[in-house]
C-alpha cells in the first residue's frame, strides 16, 4: 500500500489511477506493435520502399488533418471520443489479427489498415493529452504527468516491443490480438473515469473552420507556448535526421550486429527509467527552466559524441543519457503546455504540437537520408549539431521566461 501511495498518490484521485492503467495497457500495446509491424511486413515483402511507407502512412493523417481533429476534440466529450477511438483501434488490430492467422494477409491489406490506425491515432493522441489536466487539479500536474510520461518509457519502449517479438514468434497473429485487447480494456477504464468536460459555452456552434482560426490565432499571440511549438518542430528535424540513419550509424561506425543495435534502444530506455525514478527529486531542487535547457544541451552533445566515437561503450552512455534527456524535456514541456494552454483549446494546441512533431520528423528523416548518401553517416550528426547550436543560443532566454510561466506551483509532498 506505501508503494501504491508513492507511485500513485491518493490526491491526484480515483480517476488519474484509470487513466495511468489505460495508458499503461495502450502504450504496451503500441510497444508489442513496434515490433511485430515491422516483422509482419517484411514477412510478406522485400521492397524496402513498401516497408518504409507503412510508418509514414501512419504519421500522415495527423499532418493532414491535425487542426482539424484538434478543434473536433475541443467541440465533443473528449473521454467518449477516447473510448470510441480505442475501440476501433481494437477492431482494426483485431481484424489484423484474424488476417494473419487466415494466411490471407496482403502487403496492400496491411497499409490500408496501418493508416486507419493512423487515422484513430491522430484522434487517440490528442484527445488522450487532454484526460491529464481534464482529471488532475492544476496544482498536481507537475507530480503527475511524469507519471504518465513513465507508462510510455515502460511500456512502448521497454517491455512491449520484446514481448511483441515473442509474440510474433510464437504466432504471428498473437501481437496484433494482443494489442486489441489491450485497447479494449485501455477503454474499459477510460469509460470508469469522471472528468472534467467543455462547458456548452465554449463549444462554438460556428464553423469547424472558426475553431481552427481561433486555436491559431491564440497560439500566435502566446509567445511562451509559440517558443514551445517551434523549438519542439525544429529539434525533431535534427533529431529525425539522425535517428533515420542510427542503424546504419550502429553498424558501419560502432560494428554492431542486431543484438548490440538492440542494445543501444535498451540503453536509451534504461535512462528514461532512471530519469522516472529521480524526477521528483531533481524538481524540487532544479526549476523547469534549467531542465529544458540542459535537456536540450545534452540531446546536441549527444549528436556530438556519436559524430566522434566509433567504441560502442561510449555510445551506450551517449544513448543512456538521451534516455534521461528525454524523458526530462518530455515532461517539463508538456506540463508547461498544458499549464498555459486554456482548458477549452487543449485539443487546438495539442494538436499543433503533434503535427510540429511529425512535421520534424518526416522532415529530418529525408534531410538525414539524404545527407547521409552525399557526404556520409557523420555528416548527419554534425549538421544536427550545427542546426541545433544556434537554436540554443536564440531560446536561451525565453525558455527561461516559458518554463516561469509554466511551471506549477511546487509539490513538496511529491516522492520521498
Amino acid at each position: 500500500m506505501n508503494f501504491l501511495e508513492a507511485a500513485l498518490p491518493h490526491r491526484l484521485g480515483g480517476s488519474f489511477r484509470a487513466l495511468i492503467a489505460a495508458s499503461s495497457l495502450n502504450q504496451f500495446g503500441d510497444g508489442m506493435l513496434l515490433a511485430a509491424g515491422p516483422l509482419l511486413l517484411a514477412s510478406l515483402t522485400r521492397d524496402p520502399f513498401l516497408i518504409a511507407l507503412a510508418p509514414v502512412l501512419q504519421r500522415l493523417p495527423i499532418l493532414l488533418l491535425g487542426l482539424g481533429v484538434g478543434a473536433y476534440i475541443d467541440r465533443v466529450n473528449r473521454q467518449r471520443l477516447v473510448i470510441i477511438v480505442d475501440l476501433t483501434r481494437a477492431a482494426v488490430l483485431m481484424c489484423m489479427g484474424a488476417l494473419v492467422a487466415t494466411g490471407t494477409m496482403t502487403i496492400g491489406l496491411v497499409l490500408a489498415l496501418i493508416s486507419l490506425l493512423g487515422v484513430a491515432e491522430a484522434f487517440a493522441d490528442v484527445a488522450g493529452q487532454t484526460l491529464l489536466p481534464s482529471t488532475v487539479p492544476a496544482e498536481h500536474i507537475g507530480v503527475a504527468q511524469p507519471r504518465m510520461m513513465a507508462t510510455y518509457v515502460g511500456g512502448n519502449q521497454l517491455f512491449g516491443p520484446p514481448v511483441g517479438a515473442f509474440l510474433f514468434a510464437v504466432g504471428a497473429a498473437w501481437p496484433f490480438v494482443a494489442n486489441a485487447v489491450c485497447f479494449a480494456a485501455g477503454a474499459a477504464l477510460i469509460s470508469r473515469m469522471t472528468v472534467r468536460h467543455v462547458t456548452e459555452e465554449t463549444r462554438s456552434s460556428a464553423a469547424l473552420r472558426h475553431d481552427v482560426v481561433e486555436g491559431l490565432r491564440w497560439l500566435a499571440g502566446n509567445g511562451p507556448v509559440r517558443t514551445l511549438v517551434l523549438t519542439v518542430t525544429l529539434f525533431n528535424i535534427t533529431y529525425g535526421a539522425t535517428a533515420s540513419v542510427t542503424v546504419v550509424w550502429a553498424s558501419q561506425r560502432l560494428g554492431l550486429d542486431e543484438v548490440g543495435f538492440g542494445l543501444l534502444t535498451s540503453a536509451g530506455a534504461v535512462g528514461g527509467v532512471v530519469a522516472i525514478l529521480t524526477f521528483g527529486a531533481v524538481t524540487r531542487r532544479v526549476s523547469y527552466a534549467t531542465l529544458m535547457r540542459a535537456a536540450l544541451v545534452t540531446e546536441t552533445l549527444v549528436h556530438m559524441t556519436c559524430a566522434l566515437t566509433t567504441t560502442p561503450l561510449v555510445a551506450y552512455v551517449a544513448m543512456f543519457a538521451f534516455g534521461v534527456e528525454a524523458f526530462l524535456w518530455g515532461t517539463t514541456s508538456m506540463t508547461v503546455r498544458q499549464a498555459l494552454t486554456p482548458h477549452h483549446l487543449l485539443g487546438r494546441v495539442g494538436s499543433v504540437t503533434m503535427m510540429g512533431v511529425y512535421l520534424g520528423l518526416v522532415v529530418g528523416g529525408m534531410l538525414g537520408g539524404v545527407i547521409a548518401r552525399q557526404f556520409g553517416i557523420t555528416a548527419v550528426y554534425w549538421c544536427a549539431v550545427a542546426g541545433n547550436f544556434p537554436l540554443l543560443v536564440v531560446i536561451w532566454r525565453q525558455l527561461g521566461h516559458l518554463a516561469q510561466a509554466g511551471e506549477p506551483h511546487r509539490d513538496d509532498s511529491d516522492e520521498r
